[in-house]
């Protein structure tokens, strides 16, 4: 695509989800805080993208995670924002208030301000959950560290630690 504004790897991979979805009738969802819409806006660049993507959700603000998502406060109060706990909330609410068969949750800390020691700038948390999963499963959760990359850098990453998610 040369009309597009976002880096051709994010293309890429965004092309790749939303043909491997479609291949399957697969629909997905996303939550994204750190990354603002950054994956969603990937995702629909992609013609046909719509046969893939049910909704997605930037809440960014804790506030938000709470009232479109269902994230507990006291799993914010006890665990922060940045955790896998509230990771894993959040993409358990964005699969409940969707018609998605999966759903990932993208918070981090994209800098230059807003770390600490023990969640240095960089520091995102992902998490996935499937409609199909059994009770023993919870879902996939991870937390990766993106140090020295910048803002654009840091959120780029996590778009596409995303998207890998999002493959079948």
């Amino acid at each position: 695509m040369t009309d597009c504004l976002l880096p051709p790897e994010l293309i890429a991979l965004a092309r790749r989800v939303v043909e491997e979805n479609a291949a399957l009738g697969r629909k997905v969802a996303l939550a994204e805080s750190c990354t603002g819409g950054l994956v969603a806006a990937a995702l629909t660049e992609i013609p046909g993208s719509s046969a893939v993507v049910d909704r997605g959700f930037v809440t960014y603000s804790n506030e938000a995670k709470q009232e479109l998502l269902g994230v507990a406060a006291d799993i914010i109060d006890t665990f922060g924002a940045v955790s896998i706990a509230c990771a894993w909330a959040m993409a358990d609410g964005a699969l409940r208030r969707s018609q998605a068969d999966v759903a990932v949750a993208i918070s981090g800390v994209a800098g230059p301000a807003g770390g600490s020691d023990q969640k240095p700038v960089g520091t995102v948390v992902f998490a996935r959950a499937k409609r199909d999963r059994t009770d023993s499963e919870e879902g996939d959760a991870e937390e990766r560290l993106f140090p020295d990359s910048g803002r654009s850098g840091i959120r780029l990453q996590a778009a596409l630690c995303a998207l890998e998610l999002l493959l079948p």
